[in-house]
């Protein structure tokens, strides 16, 4: 009887959003023979949805509010930036207990500090991988808009902005004149903004995936569609069942951003995974009004960018189950405000598109071996920045990987603190 044909590799890469698909492309220059891995197409998941920032300015992770005041409009739900699904709250009340801990003013800091390396980096690998792909040009060094709708809230901003000058970040703060002068198409609801000018953004951020993912193919490695769930440990590592048969190799890498906890339960790591989800929908625009820049509307709690597919309104976050039914009221109550500094005309989708952002509570994310297991590699928990850390994450784990020196201490981002 003849054996099923078995494909062999040194890696199999579990997850084809940004994070895995940089994995594999960052082993693979370095002569690694890799198998990537995903139920659907590249970039079609967590990865497409975002608002297109490579955000080198973040060099603060997004924490817990510390005011009372604050506080409260979430846990109300009156705040369209964060909304709570409370069905859900039994369950992951520890973990946002842990997150506000986690978000003290000694903690955070310590979190920025063990952020930096990789943030500062995001930018110019992001760029290294784009040249080699051919898609360089799609990036844009314009930066994105901080913006504002109160003075008392434009002020505390520009505050927080010079709080900031030991990451060394450039900005520019401007009030209402200068931004209409920068966003002509801007109302004047917004009385200020602040300009960071580090970042990068793209149109479509799941098309960057999927040309990343094409490289990847071109440098002669595999993309099979299959389900991580099969992933076996295996007497030469570890295999899984694809739709084009058997796959085996040594070294598997479980990037499977908010289902990577289906993986780690069933081989014994328990870990503080929790979703954020997120919606957004595409505008049509009135006549030739644009954006230069995406904006975040700080006080309204959204994201407005020009996209490929037109102007991309994006919420903020929303506490639910991975698997629970969409909710998109953050739209509905986003909207309004959005048409108030924007000219939107007529909704693009009829159905607004909704990911799961997947988030730990220290804001770190797990870049790095999983300790039960021989061979076994994890990088997931990005939280809000999984666009803009994919190709670090991808470098260092691979540099871990292949025994390359590392360009930073990857301790911070070890699965072992949770075990």
């Amino acid at each position: 009887m003849t054996q099923p044909h078995i494909q062999q590799a040194d890696v199999i890469v579990l997850g084809a959003g940004i994070i895995g698909v940089s994995v594999a492309l960052q082993l693979q220059r370095r002569g690694r023979s890799v198998i990537l891995v995903d139920r659907r197409g590249a970039g079609e998941e967590t990865s497409y949805g975002n608002a297109g920032l490579i955000e080198r300015s973040s060099v603060v992770p997004y924490g817990a509010p510390r005011e009372f005041s604050k506080l409260m409009r979430y846990a109300f739900n009156l705040s369209a930036d964060v909304r709570f699904d409370w069905l859900q709250m039994p369950r992951i009340a520890p973990w946002l207990w842990r997150f506000w801990r986690e978000s003290a003013p000694g903690p955070l800091a310590r979190a920025a500090a063990d952020m930096q390396p990789l943030i500062e980096n995001s930018v110019s690998e992001h760029e290294a991988l784009m040249a080699e792909a051919g898609v360089l040009p799609q990036l844009r060094r314009a930066g994105w808009l901080e913006a504002y709708r109160s003075e008392k809230t434009f002020e505390h901003a520009r505050g927080a902005a010079t709080a900031l000058h030991q990451f060394g970040l450039n900005y520019e703060v401007l009030d209402r004149k200068a931004l209409q002068q920068r966003e002509p198409h801007l109302s004047d609801a917004l009385v200020g903004a602040v300009h960071w000018l580090d970042p990068a953004t793209v149109a479509d951020p799941g098309a960057l995936v999927k040309a990343y993912a094409s490289h990847f193919v071109d440098r002669g490695g595999l993309f099979l569609q299959g389900d991580a769930q099969q992933l076996r440990q295996a007497e030469a590592g570890w295999s899984i069942v694809t739709d084009s048969g058997g796959v085996e190799a040594p070294e598997a890498v479980v990037a499977l951003g908010p289902w990577t906890d289906t993986i780690s339960r069933s081989l014994g790591y328990k870990i503080p995974l929790a979703m954020k989800r997120g919606y957004h929908v595409h505008f049509e625009t009135d006549g030739d009004a644009r954006l230069n820049h995406p904006v975040v509307d700080a006080d309204g709690g959204f994201v407005l960018a020009s996209m490929a597919k037109g102007m991309r309104l994006t919420t903020g976050v929303e506490f639910a189950s991975r698997g629970s039914r969409p909710n998109p009221v953050q739209l509905d109550m986003t909207e309004p405000l959005a048409r108030q500094i924007f000219p939107l005309r007529q909704r693009i989708e009829p159905k607004p598109w909704m990911g799961s952002r997947p988030c730990l509570p220290d804001m770190r994310p797990v870049i790095g071996r999983g300790y039960r297991h021989k061979g076994l590699w994890f990088a997931f928990g990005h939280n809000h920045h999984g666009l803009t850390l994919g190709p670090i994450t991808g470098r260092l784990l691979a540099e871990m990987m292949t025994g390359e020196p590392v360009f930073t201490d990857p301790a911070p981002y070890a699965l072992e603190r949770f075990g």
